[in-house]
């Protein structure tokens, strides 16, 4: 027990150049991730606190150990979820949220056809989805088309698909959202926590997508679309590609909505840019 106390705390070696580079191009061959040099000590110690637990000593082993065989499969799967969760809170950029419960409500007013189909595209723990459908909620109540919308939740970490659906946060997730808000949609819990509650809960799901493979994704035909926060770690050209694919699957009139300053002069034939200085969003045009 002693010995092995002793080795957790022993630091390992610092990480040499060349291994970083093989992980950067391990990273961006396999999720598109882009990671700057700036982001090297976050990535030793992702690996460290990895390699740490199960005992593996240098990070070139631990290289061939995700890189090789149904075992490396599931270890790269481990360590996705720790490189990719990031900490993000209900109503994140509140003036998407604007847009959002304007747009619904000119849907609504327009009259629907069908019930309304939301997707938040790196969902993370599944604040940006249930924020969605609580926007969806306020808009819709009292017409004839009240719960008449579903949310889907799409990311790539399996932990953090796994806490959005447990759907349980910290008070800290919810400082953006108002008294009546909260106590219209979240349970509290011992030590602070809330949790999202059922008749919520039910109107999203969540699914493991890596945004490389959007081309094959079984999602079409969305009103909405939020990708916020995702595309700053891709490369210029990256981002294009996934914000074509996003397009594609938009309904005819769907609203898409994109991180501000995440993608600069990006222009989409069948899409026309939202007046808005505080929001990047694009409409679809109507058929």
């Amino acid at each position: 027990m002693q010995a092995g106390g002793a080795w957790t705390l022993k630091p390992l070696a610092e990480m040499s150049s060349a291994e970083f580079q093989n992980w950067q191009a391990l990273l961006e061959e396999r999720t598109g991730m882009v990671l700057s040099e700036q982001r090297r000590a976050f990535l030793q110690t992702s690996l460290t606190a990895r390699m740490r637990e199960i005992g593996m000593a240098d990070y070139a082993s631990y290289y061939r150990q995700v890189t090789e065989g149904p075992r490396g499969a599931v270890e790269w799967a481990t360590l996705m979820d720790r490189l990719t969760v990031q900490e993000t809170r209900f109503f994140r950029h509140p003036p998407s949220f604007d847009v959002l419960s304007e747009y619904l409500s000119a849907r609504l007013m327009g009259g629907l056809s069908q019930p309304l189909a939301l997707w938040s595209v790196g969902c993370s723990s599944g604040e940006e989805a249930f924020s969605l459908a609580i926007c969806a909620v306020e808009v819709l109540k009292g017409s004839v088309h009240e719960g008449r919308f579903g949310v889907t939740g799409t990311d790539i970490s399996l932990s953090a698909l796994a806490r959005a659906r447990e759907g349980i946060y910290a008070s800290a997730r919810l400082s953006q959202l108002s008294e009546s808000l909260q106590g219209a949609y979240f349970q509290p819990l011992a030590a602070g926590r809330f949790q999202i509650l059922p008749s919520l809960a039910s109107r999203v799901c969540y699914a493991r997508l890596n945004v490389l493979d959007l081309a094959s994704a079984p999602i079409s035909g969305m009103d909405v679309i939020f990708c916020q926060n995702l595309l700053i770690y891709f490369r210029r050209w990256r981002r294009r590609e996934i914000l074509n694919r996003l397009a594609e699957r938009l309904a005819p009139g769907g609203l898409l909505v994109v991180g501000v300053g995440e993608v600069v002069g990006w222009r989409h034939p069948e899409l026309i840019p939202v007046a808005n200085d505080q929001v990047l969003a694009f409409t679809r045009k109507s058929l």
